[in-house]
């Protein structure tokens, strides 16, 4: 998992990093709420830790910015304020917890690891939506001027990429959430599995492409 860590007071967001990073998780750090938007607009994350109150820009400016550009990645936010206006504030905007300081650290992991559990029961979104495309993951279901039904990976894979749409995918990334618990499979497989849902997408006639070549990145656009 990879988390975007927002936390301006630089020895708390140290403390934080060498937990989760000893947890096996990949942390960048940034420490003002500008430098926050800009990694999330560029980057892919499967969570983001935002502080409420940092330089620049707030945690709530920026979960607000995110939200209204369609950024759809689990939040959470952290605060030393304890009124329940705040809390309110916070998840009005689209927060998905919030965590009051002095934050445990194991309080934290453990948030952590129920939201790993969560995305691995297919706790996302029941249906996708980006340009003429829509996505029903529980039924398997490509729909747009036509519909198709996707087999379980290809289900996956889409939706993996609709959820980081506009944004460039490695093949590591793709391999790393689709692919990295099954024993019989490699990297190789995410060139295949993209050729076949541009071959869907067609077929549908979406007005969304994957772009990009094997063994580089992958974006999801519209056309």
């Amino acid at each position: 998992m990879k988390i975007l860590l927002a936390e301006d007071e630089v020895g708390l967001s140290k403390a934080y990093a060498q937990v989760l990073i000893m947890q096996g998780y990949e942390v960048e750090q940034v420490y003002d709420g500008k430098a926050a938007l800009e990694a999330a607009n560029s980057g892919t994350y499967d969570l983001m830790i935002f502080d409420v109150m940092m330089p620049k820009m707030s945690g709530f400016e920026v979960l607000k910015a995110l939200r209204e550009a369609g950024n759809t990645t689990y939040v959470i936010m952290l605060t030393a304020m304890s009124e329940l206006d705040d809390k309110v504030e916070g998840l009005e905007l689209g927060a998905d917890e919030y965590l009051t300081k002095p934050i445990p650290l194991k309080e934290l992991v453990a948030r952590i690891r129920s939201l790993e559990r969560r995305m691995d029961t297919n706790y996302n979104e029941n249906v996708l939506t980006f340009g003429s495309v829509k996505l029903n993951v529980s039924q398997q279901e490509l729909s747009a001027k036509n519909s198709i039904i996707l087999a379980g990976k290809e289900t996956k894979l889409m939706e993996v990429l609709m959820l980081n749409k506009n944004k460039k995918l490695s093949t590591e990334y793709i391999y790393n959430h689709v692919w990295s618990k099954d024993d019989d499979s490699d990297a190789g497989y995410v060139w295949i599995y993209i050729s076949y849902l541009k071959q869907k997408l067609k077929a549908i006639n979406a007005n969304v492409d994957i772009l990009g070549e094997e063994d580089r990145e992958f974006e999801l656009v519209e056309v």
